[in-house]
């Protein structure tokens, strides 16, 4: 299967919606799935921004 321009970022879309309705909806475990799933799109922003800023610098 050959990933499209848009694969990523609704994945990160999904996973934020995931998120938030864990967060609203439920407690316990639905906390920490939470914390993981709105996480995830943070650090792969952070770990991209990195990167670039890195490449832009050499």
């Amino acid at each position: 299967m050959k990933s499209g321009l848009w694969t990523w970022p609704i994945v990160l879309g999904v996973l934020t919606t995931i998120g938030l309705l864990s967060a609203l909806l439920g407690d316990g475990v639905w906390d920490a799935l939470s914390w993981v799933t709105l996480g995830v799109p943070v650090v792969v922003c952070l770990w991209y921004g990195w990167l670039r800023r890195e490449k832009a610098a050499s």
